[in-house]
């Protein structure tokens, strides 16, 4: 009898030491994915996955997942602060048609972070993706050096950004282009906490509604970047629901649209420096309200003025 106890505990503490071992092999701190791996694999270097849906559940918080080569790799919700690099490979694709192509969604409260890193990353909706990018809940958001297209669904930006307990979005060295609606859309929800948003180095272009649209409690800068061909207008502030909107745009292109600039409703302000803001068809600024499109006078503007000067021009 003591001896098949003693075998039970054994055998016991045997499976207990498998199941702990599993579940670390599981949550490894980084993970790779590979267009010829496979998701049943345990997603290392040498037995990659084949989506970063199914390496994600492998990877610790705080990881990376990153890519083997340049396949394409499939659409993912993410729910915990990670990296998803595809820049090992030049690019990563992601073919994101009728849906998203990342969804991120962090709300559990022992995640300290909530941070989150794409890069590297080619989000293509094949004329019926909903969006590249949709941010529901996450401290910090970092997209860099990725392209988004293609989003002809609903609502078919590039990036939305509808978080209503604020945080930060940075977008740097980033294409986004050909999207039915806007290109960028931080537009939270009545009530939010504010968003701050840093665009940078990037190309927005050849979307049918507007190339950044900013909502209520978006404070935005913007910077080196070339708006242009986007059909409704280059920059849009409209705050709606509480708080101010403020979006600076400093040495950048806004072009070949209808409206350059437009701050729709009152507490609304766009400021404007050292931009080249050029063959606008209908007019280079529109206010609505007391909303305000200000230069600080070392704009090209082909011959328009911007109709006010902003609160402490240097």
């Amino acid at each position: 009898m003591n001896k098949f106890r003693l075998t039970t505990k054994l055998i016991a503490i045997a499976a207990f030491m498998f199941a702990f071992v599993s579940m670390a092999q599981a949550q490894a701190t980084r993970t790779w994915v590979s267009g010829v791996g496979d998701d049943a694999n345990p997603c290392s270097r040498t037995a990659p996955c084949k989506t970063f849906a199914g390496a994600i559940s492998k990877t610790a918080k705080d990881g990376e997942i990153s890519a083997l080569d340049p396949a394409g790799f499939g659409a993912v919700t993410i729910t915990k602060s990670i990296t998803i690099d595809g820049e090992p490979t030049g690019v990563a694709g992601v073919l994101n048609a009728g849906t998203s192509g990342a969804i991120i969604n962090i709300t559990d409260a022992l995640d300290v972070r909530k941070s989150v890193t794409l890069r590297g990353i080619a989000y293509n909706g094949a004329a019926t993706g909903l969006q590249g990018i949709r941010i529901l809940a996450a401290a910090k958001v970092f997209v860099e050096d990725c392209t988004i297209t293609g989003n002809h669904g609903s609502p078919g930006n590039g990036i939305t950004d509808v978080r209503s307990t604020g945080g930060f979005l940075e977008v740097n060295n980033t294409s986004i282009f050909n999207n039915l609606a806007n290109g960028i859309s931080v537009d939270p929800s009545a009530g939010s906490t504010q968003i701050n948003v840093h665009v940078s180095n990037s190309r927005i272009q050849g979307n049918q509604a507007r190339g950044f649209f900013a909502g209520s409690n978006v404070k935005a800068t913007i910077y080196n970047t070339t708006i242009s061909q986007n059909n409704t207008g280059g920059v849009f502030a409209q705050q709606t629901a509480g708080g101010s909107t403020e979006v600076a745009v400093d040495h950048c292109v806004v072009s070949n649209t209808n409206i350059g600039f437009i701050a729709n409703t009152n507490g609304s302000i766009i400021r404007v420096s050292n931009t080249t803001a050029m063959n606008n068809g209908g007019g280079l600024a529109v206010t609505g309200g007391t909303g305000a499109v200000s230069s600080y006078g070392n704009n090209q503007t082909g011959g328009l003025a911007f109709p006010s000067t902003p609160t402490g021009q240097t």
